[in-house]
């Protein structure tokens, strides 16, 4: 997401490259390239218009501090500009009510229901509700069993009337049901179509009115660009909903919705979905967006996403095995699946502040851990415990079990007995120059 537009923009501040002071004629320059950029992202032409005008104003004139580079003062005002075009605060989600009612609204095939499973798994994990998913696309008999699905991966339950087609009465009896049943949140899945139409308008209209949700939510597919926010506006018009939530941010999509929408439709983006997993979502950041955009990372963000997996109790039982040059394959295993719950791995790398430009065109595969983990997994219970009694006869079992080389296997147990040494390095040495000096000794 977003890399076009990172590198048009970088180019954009070039032209103010060795330039003295920000006049007139330069800061013209780089916005008219700023304002394709933005249009060939996808970006509506009047925000696009009124984003270049802002920033126009706000730069001209300005004395550049001998601290300060015209181009770096340039990417600050264009970074806050950004940020407030994004909607400036993060907007949170309304929890109040008993139960809380989420209402999802959007056309077919936006992810409304991947998302009220995603939603439900993140409400539950993070903020300890007990969630009751509400079946109301009375339509798509797929859309229920795709519900029951995932409500069945997470763990909650599923609200279904067979045979009854009235969505109205569905999501009333939901709440009923959710009530009886000491659940404290309820998120109600409703029917889509292709394109916008006056049945299905009226239909999630009587659907709000019915049950009055604390927040409606119009989720919308990123990767259909103007339309997107087209299609926002007329639901907007209608439904007068609470916030956006951009799915398949992780796609190769040039990021123009995210951009535009706010200002078209005057409300937030409160989320957004990042890949397939139920894992995949966050809050919508507008000042880190900002940030990924101007290629600046996200380091917040993947901070987070590592809390959300971190285990105190385990890393102090870690952290002493690490000391004690205890550190096992078992160990090895558990780190690589906290990572791997942390999401796509390209988009954690590019997280990392000048990383994400080096990582454009590399082909981060998610299975990248796959052939590691299978080399562990053939090891026996003992051999996982004590790697130091792998010998050459275990080494060349141990590829056989997992379809490897003798080669990767061998590669595999060098890293990770230079990993541990560096570990125990690191563990019990607080001077970081004795540290440095046993480092380079490890690389001779």
């Amino acid at each position: 997401m977003f890399d076009n537009l990172n590198e048009r923009l970088e180019r954009s501040f070039k032209i103010l490259k060795g330039q003295g002071k920000i006049t007139e004629i330069n800061v013209a320059e780089t916005l008219k390239d700023v304002r394709r950029a933005l249009l060939d992202a996808d970006v509506n032409f009047k925000v696009a218009k009124n984003f270049t005008d802002t920033v126009k104003a706000k730069a001209l004139g300005q004395n550049v501090i001998n601290a300060i580079k015209p181009k770096e003062l340039m990417v600050k005002i264009v970074h806050d500009e950004l940020t407030q075009l994004m909607g400036g605060d993060t907007a949170s989600i309304n929890l109040s009510g008993n139960p809380t009612v989420i209402l999802m609204s959007g056309l077919q095939g936006s992810g409304k229901t991947t998302f009220s499973g995603k939603l439900a798994r993140k409400l539950k994990s993070e903020k300890g509700r007990r969630p009751l998913l509400v079946a109301c696309d009375v339509y798509r008999p797929a859309a229920i069993d795709q519900l029951k699905v995932l409500a069945e991966q997470i763990n909650v339950p599923v609200y279904t009337e067979d045979g009854n087609k009235n969505p109205v009465q569905i999501a009333e009896n939901a709440i009923k049901y959710a009530k009886s049943n000491n659940l404290d949140l309820v998120i109600v899945d409703t029917a889509g179509r292709l394109a916008v139409d006056e049945e299905m308008m009226t239909e999630i209209a009587a659907i709000k009115k019915a049950i009055k949700p604390q927040e409606t939510l119009f989720v919308v597919d990123s990767m259909t660009g103007q339309d997107a926010v087209n299609t926002a506006k007329e639901f907007n018009d209608r439904l007068d909903f609470d916030g956006v939530v951009l799915t398949k941010l992780d796609g190769d999509t040039r990021g123009g919705a995210a951009l535009s929408i706010r200002t078209v439709v005057t409300k937030p983006i409160k989320f957004v979905g990042t890949g397939e997993k139920l894992e995949a979502i966050d809050l919508f950041h507008p000042a880190r967006m900002a940030d990924r955009i101007l290629g600046m990372g996200d380091i917040v963000s993947l901070v987070e996403r590592a809390q959300q997996v971190y285990d105190e109790k385990k890393a102090k039982e870690l952290e002493s095995k690490i000391r004690k040059n205890q550190f096992n394959f078992n160990d090895f295993l558990a780190q690589i699946q906290q990572i791997k719950k942390m999401g796509n791995l390209k988009d954690l790398a590019s997280m990392i502040p000048g990383l994400g430009k080096a990582i454009k065109d590399v082909e981060i595969d998610d299975n990248a851990f796959k052939g590691i983990e299978a080399i562990i997994y053939s090891m026996t219970a003992a051999e996982r415990e004590k790697p130091e009694i792998i010998n050459g006869s275990r080494r060349k079992r141990i590829a056989a079990g997992s379809g490897t080389t003798l080669q990767e296997v061998n590669r595999l147990l060098n890293q990770f007995e230079q990993t541990r040494k560096a570990m125990k390095a690191v563990s019990g040495m607080k001077n970081p120059m004795k540290l440095m000096g046993a480092m380079k000794g490890m690389r001779r």
